[in-house]
């Protein structure tokens, strides 16, 4: 099978760890050939090449991190013609049986209607992200007004992506019922459970090693380490994450660390700097082998959502933890199913994010709990759900459906 997989993911090697190109080898693993597009932005001086004997194309793109609204709008638009072309030069004698592409984005509708109609190609889009209805429910778009058009125009983008789309795979089943409810014109055979998955690796720590990871980050020995690793945008409400550390900052013994960027991560700054916490530090973007090591360390990792989202996300997150052995807090929606998961999986435990209190009650909870066992589940349940050969498996399965059934 020949496979094209679509990203604005900016990666240099199938060699790297996420969980695309966890997937991806695993593809090539099975023999499959790969072909992918990766973009740099025009800020890297990144010039378009075929790098991995032809296998992935690195595609210069213009900006869209980083930079002015009118820039990131305009370079925005043009990718979608970019992607494109770039086929047509690069892969104009290839003929791919199944193209993979993920949201964000959902402006990809136009690149994968080509390959659709030059080679007859199976469609898979893996729903990452539900947008622009995230955007409304935590107040980044509104549907009425000036804005609606907006809406609107992002709305129609992602039905025709989801048109273009032979198979659609989701996150857990509650982004499943989501897209069916929302979406009546998709049948329910075209929509499928398809998680974020890693090739898992065994990052845990002896007791030694942990004392010794918690000496070099500066972490406390004698306490229950709670760690929150990745964004700090609105979707992770961070005015809700201050008021939970302050509701805590009395139990002697819990500790926090959150590491991270985003746009909110400064009201995190000015709490610390304010009030001087002594249970909690912060920290910045870390190199993926210190994050992996920092937080093995720790003891439970913590998951916060929005109380606003009406769409289920799932954190991919959550796999770091889980390769790392700790068992799980989520304080999230009551959309997402990530609580229903961890909780029936035997790793963790789930609260609304609309009570501190309650958040901090379940720490005091936990820091008198032996998490050995949970820990253990956590590692196991990571094994058999998440790995990128289960994903692999689900993929290969769905692909030589759709070629039984004669879809297209």
């Amino acid at each position: 099978m020949r496979i094209l997989f679509l990203s604005l993911l900016d990666f240099s090697t199938f060699e790297e760890n996420n969980i695309y190109t966890d997937l991806l080898r695993e593809f090539i693993k099975n023999g499959h050939d790969v072909y992918c597009i990766s973009p740099g932005e025009r800020r890297t001086g990144l010039k378009t090449h075929l790098k991995e004997d032809g296998h992935l194309l690195k595609l210069r793109i213009g900006n869209t991190q980083k930079t002015n609204i009118i820039e990131k709008g305009i370079s925005t638009l043009m990718i979608e013609g970019q992607f494109v072309s770039a086929i047509k030069k690069y892969f104009s004698d290839i003929k791919f049986d199944l193209v993979l592409y993920s949201t964000p984005p959902i402006t990809f509708a136009s690149v994968v209607r080509f390959v659709k109609k030059r080679d007859g190609a199976k469609t898979y889009l893996m729903l990452k992200d539900i947008f622009p209805q995230n955007a409304v429910d935590i107040g980044l778009m509104k549907k009425k007004g000036i804005q609606g058009l907006i809406y609107k125009y992002f709305r129609s983008k992602e039905k025709k992506l989801y048109s273009l789309s032979d198979r659609i795979g989701c996150m857990s089943q509650a982004n499943v019922d989501y897209l069916l409810q929302h979406n009546p014109e998709i049948s329910e055979d075209r929509a499928e459970v398809c998680p974020n998955c890693i090739e898992v690796c065994d990052v845990r720590l002896s007791e030694k090693e942990r004392a010794a990871m918690r000496q070099k980050y500066g972490l406390p020995q004698d306490k229950k380490i709670f760690v929150y690793g990745g964004n700090l945008g609105k979707p992770q409400d961070v005015p809700f994450i201050v008021d939970c550390l302050k509701n805590c900052s009395e139990q002697e013994d819990s500790y926090f660390v959150i590491a991270g960027n985003g746009t909110e991560r400064h009201i995190l700054e000015q709490y610390k700097e304010k009030e001087n916490p002594t249970h909690l530090k912060l920290m910045g973007q870390l190199q993926k082998r210190e994050y992996d090591e920092m937080i093995a360390c720790c003891d439970v990792g913590l998951i916060f959502l929005d109380h606003r989202f009406s769409i289920p996300n799932f954190p991919s997150r959550l796999l770091s933890y889980m390769q790392a052995g700790l068992p799980v807090l989520a304080c999230t929606d009551k959309q997402t199913d990530v609580g229903r998961v961890i909780t029936k999986g035997g790793f963790g435990w789930w609260c609304e994010s609309t009570d501190c209190r309650e958040f901090c009650r379940m720490v005091k909870m936990i820091c008198n709990k032996d998490l050995s066992a949970t820990a253990e589940n956590s590692f196991e349940f990571l094994q058999k759900n998440f790995s990128s050969a289960h994903l692999y498996s689900i993929l290969e399965r769905s692909f030589y459906s759709m070629e039984g059934n004669g879809e297209n």
